[in-house]
């Protein structure tokens, strides 16, 4: 296995953007395996931050937790890559979008993509999932998101950092995962457009979930661009004036205005 092969993948992004679509995509490739999120790996980062006054009392430099911390992580994601017959692990954990700085100290070698996808339909799509509230958040959320994932991705190396769009992955599948899978140094395998014939480890509710999102998009499908510009007729007026303040200047940073 080479080092490329080897190396960590982290996909982030804010949540409602198509991160859980493309865990499974890379979850369906033969070499790698993409498990449910772990989240938890953000707040490790206290160990050399808010607590490392009190932690560095006991001898042990930053690195040395440091390397403490991707033995105990890293370790758990090999061994269920292991157990799924795959030699390479990923994680999709949207909030750690917000922690990249901290993530690639833990693991300097890993690659992050970053899915990104037009805030407009971001809310709707919380909306639906979350309720109403959920979607007024969003509209501070998305552009925080963007931002500290991108400021991050700037300061990384080239072959480390990638961001892909949703409406590219759900209009041009096959092209945009090629990108994807050149920029991870993995081969092609037709079977990531059909990860929803491949067996992943999620909660019941996401068939169902699947399934009817499916019956509204009338097909049957496993990736479709219905869903691509819903808010034109499902954004309300407050919410179309919250966004037009809260996120009108990274839509127009990204092109979506």
């Amino acid at each position: 296995m080479s080092e490329l092969m080897a190396r960590p993948v982290f996909v982030v992004g804010c949540q409602r953007s198509g991160t859980t679509m493309l865990r499974l995509m890379l979850d369906s490739h033969p070499h790698i395996a993409c498990g449910p999120e772990t989240r938890f790996l953000a707040d490790l980062e206290r160990v050399v931050g808010a607590d490392w006054k009190r932690l560095s009392q006991y001898g042990f430099s930053q690195e040395e937790w440091l390397a403490r911390i991707a033995a105990f992580f890293g370790g758990i994601q090999s061994d269920y890559a292991a157990a799924h017959g795959k030699v390479r692990w990923a994680d999709k954990s949207p909030r750690y979008a917000l922690s990249m700085d901290f993530i690639t100290r833990v693991f300097p070698d890993a690659q992050v993509v970053h899915v990104i996808r037009d805030g407009r339909d971001v809310a709707v799509s919380h909306r639906k999932r979350f309720g109403y509230w959920s979607s007024v958040k969003s509209s501070v959320k998305w552009p925080r998101y963007i931002a500290a994932a991108r400021a991050a991705g700037s300061r990384m190396p080239e072959g480390q950092y990638l961001e892909l769009r949703y409406e590219d992955l759900v209009g041009d599948g096959e092209a945009t995962l090629r990108r994807l899978f050149d920029f991870l140094g993995e081969p092609w395998d037709p079977a990531v457009l059909e990860f929803d014939r491949q067996r992943h480890d999620v909660p019941q509710r996401y068939h169902q979930q699947l399934n009817a999102r499916r019956g509204v998009a009338g097909t049957t499908d496993a990736v479709y661009a219905s869903r691509v510009g819903t808010y034109r007729r499902e954004l309300d007026p407050f919410m179309r004036a919250l966004l037009w303040l809260t996120a009108r200047p990274t839509l127009k940073e990204l092109g979506y205005l």
